[in-house]
């Protein structure tokens, strides 16, 4: 087993400007860095935990040889419900607080933390393990009265010794079943699932294309399948790590960076760049396109609706007055009083100042 990185999904190799360093902060034994702004490790440091994995926004991590979409048809489908480092997972900080959640509602769970408190590298993934558990329970509760289950008590020589390794969880999980159900969740998340959730079809495809990473789509499966709550609620923005909601103030300039950097299509506009949408649904909280807006326009709301996890929608944050240009025919943001856009401005400027200069010259 092994580490792997994808550069094109990682938020940091999109904008110089970007601020995530989960992967770093997360590491146990610190071997991964930040080289020319992109994340690097020294494969021969790294201890195959899966923290980086667990925490990394957009998925951009993974373990070879454990998939964590096969784990997850594999534990439904598997006898045991119990998820132990010792058992069927590199670590429990592998699991994110969105596949934590899709987990509990598809199936009674227990983790086992007892193994952590021995752990050489536990002290910094402890934290990470119990901040995944109390945020996926409470935003649970908000909806639901499905829970994770927690043990703390240290297992016993006997029972780890009759425990089954990892490989052997996986050599147990009936293949067949399992690639059925993984099949018949990729089809119903490319054919019905994101056609429910009001997505265009061309919002579909650019999704597709942005990556919506799996645990997104495994918790949003998921709760297809749970009856929505028959009152909404508003959770505090500050303690929910995985998606939000925002608003832009009238500081923005509409200059189009933020939706067309956002890893997931999350922001969007239409075709005269008029406006900007924002689908709560597909946004993993990045922070990216706070990073790299210039005016600090977009801001977190204080609460966040757990509607939008039942009946996600797409919401307009700021319009514009946009006009055709006179002289090339685009559109652009009118301020007041422009005849042109700004690039046919700056060109015309450019032309004055060399025809002026060119004057100068022959006088």
């Amino acid at each position: 087993m092994s580490l792997h990185f994808d550069i094109t999904t990682c938020v940091r190799a999109t904008s110089k400007f970007s601020q995530c360093t989960q992967c770093v902060d997360i590491c146990p034994v610190d071997t991964i860095a930040f080289s020319d702004n992109i994340p690097s490790f020294t494969p021969s440091a790294c201890v195959d935990c899966g923290a980086c994995v667990g925490v990394c926004p957009s998925s951009s991590f993974h373990l070879s040889e454990f998939s964590r979409i096969d784990f997850f048809f594999g534990f439904l489908g598997h006898e045991s419900s119990t998820i132990s480092c010792k058992d069927n997972v590199p670590c429990l900080a592998w699991l994110s607080v969105e596949e934590l959640m899709a987990i509990a509602l598809n199936k009674t769970t227990t983790l086992e933390l007892g193994y952590c408190k021995s752990c050489e590298i536990g002290e910094r993934l402890y934290k990470q393990i119990v901040s995944n558990i109390e945020e996926a329970n409470f935003v649970l509760s908000s909806f639901c009265d499905k829970q994770l289950e927690v043990s703390f008590e240290a297992p016993s020589v006997e029972k780890v010794a009759q425990e089954p390794s990892r490989r052997s969880f996986l050599s147990h999980i009936n293949i067949k079943k399992m690639h059925e159900a993984k099949e018949k969740f990729e089809a119903k998340v490319d054919e019905d699932e994101l056609k429910s959730y009001n997505l265009e079809s061309a919002d579909i495809s650019k999704l597709k294309e942005k990556s919506i990473p799996n645990k997104r789509k495994l918790l949003l499966t998921s709760l297809k399948r749970l009856a929505p709550p028959t009152q909404y609620e508003v959770l505090p923005q500050d303690e929910i790590s995985f998606i939000s909601q925002k608003y832009v103030d009238d500081n923005c300039t509409n200059c189009q960076i933020c939706y067309r950097i956002c890893p997931t299509g999350a922001l969007s506009s239409d075709n005269k760049f008029s406006l900007i949408n924002f689908d709560a649904a597909a946004c993993i909280k990045c922070h990216l396109c706070h990073d790299v807006c210039e005016p600090d326009a977009i801001h977190l709301q204080v609460g966040f609706e757990n509607q939008e996890l039942f009946e996600p929608r797409k919401r307009t944050l700021i319009e514009f007055d946009v006009r055709r240009c006179n002289e090339c025919g685009n559109y652009f943001t009118y301020i007041e009083g422009e005849q042109s856009c700004p690039r046919c401005r700056i060109e015309e400027e450019e032309a004055l100042f060399l025809h002026q200069n060119a004057k100068k010259l022959r006088e």
